[in-house]
């Protein structure tokens, strides 16, 4: 239990610390982690865990959609792609559907993996070229 603790403040620490892009990478994260426990307990026909961990992945979904900054012209591109992912969440949910669940998989890894690509190009959200090293 001791050592429970230590690991929960350790990733309290880290959130409490981490950049506007880590939390956003550590969303993704933890919504591709939500999907994976869903379809294994799909699979195990675990219908409350499936159900419960979908849901997890609805709300990280939810909460990247309410914070789009509509002053840019992309936030609508990802506000299409959020409704769609949120849609196909909520088809899964009701049909239990594993397929339908490793299709969500797939655009949040492939989302994370740009995410991260552009973490490293603006050096984790602070723009490299505006950096003057002397």
């Amino acid at each position: 239990m001791i050592q429970n603790q230590g690991y929960a403040a350790y990733g309290n620490s880290k959130i409490l610390t981490a950049s506007p892009a880590e939390l956003t990478l550590m969303l993704y994260d933890g919504a591709i982690k939500f999907v994976n426990i869903a379809i294994a307990a799909t699979e195990k026909k675990d219908v409350e865990k499936a159900h419960n961990n979908i849901m997890k992945a609805e709300n990280i979904i939810i909460e990247f959609q309410s914070t789009l900054d509509h002053k840019y012209p992309v936030a609508k591109d990802f506000d299409t792609v959020y409704t769609y992912l949120l849609q196909r969440l909520r088809d899964a949910n009701l049909k239990k559907d594993k397929e339908i669940l490793e299709e969500v998989l797939g655009h949040l890894r492939t989302m994370r993996d740009t995410w991260k690509e552009v973490m490293v190009k603006t050096a984790n959200g602070t723009k490299i070229d505006t950096v003057q090293v002397s």
